[in-house]
């Protein structure tokens, strides 16, 4: 059984080939990922699946359903690091499109995971 922090990374690597497939190094391998990497992103797809069983998360528009991934990846970093890299907590005004893109496709990725097992 995989953990839902993989299924975080399939989406985020699957984001990463479609928006950004100039800069393969923003790809992450579950398996070289530290404990705080691992933890936040099963932690952040926790979330998000928790939120789309809820219901309504058909309403959202793409943007918000990025920004919420932003927020909980931004959570995540801040509750592991004491002091991390600016470009690590920027705020969705300040990330590249591709990262806004990637965010979307992940909340979507499991929202697609979630609603079609129902």
């Amino acid at each position: 059984m995989i953990e839902g922090g993989q299924v975080y990374e399939r989406a985020w690597n699957d984001g990463v080939r479609r928006h950004c497939p100039e800069q393969p190094g923003h790809l992450m391998s579950w398996v070289s990922l530290s404990p705080w990497e691992r933890a936040s992103a099963n932690a952040v797809y926790e979330t998000v699946r928790s939120i789309v069983e809820a219901g309504g998360t058909e309403g959202l528009s793409r943007v918000q359903k990025g920004r919420f991934v932003t927020l909980l990846r931004i959570a995540q970093v801040h509750r592991h690091l004491s002091s991390p890299r600016e470009s690590i907590v920027a705020d969705w005004e300040e990330l590249p499109a591709w990262q806004r893109e990637t965010n979307a496709d992940i909340f979507e990725h499991i929202e697609d995971l979630i609603l079609g097992a129902r």
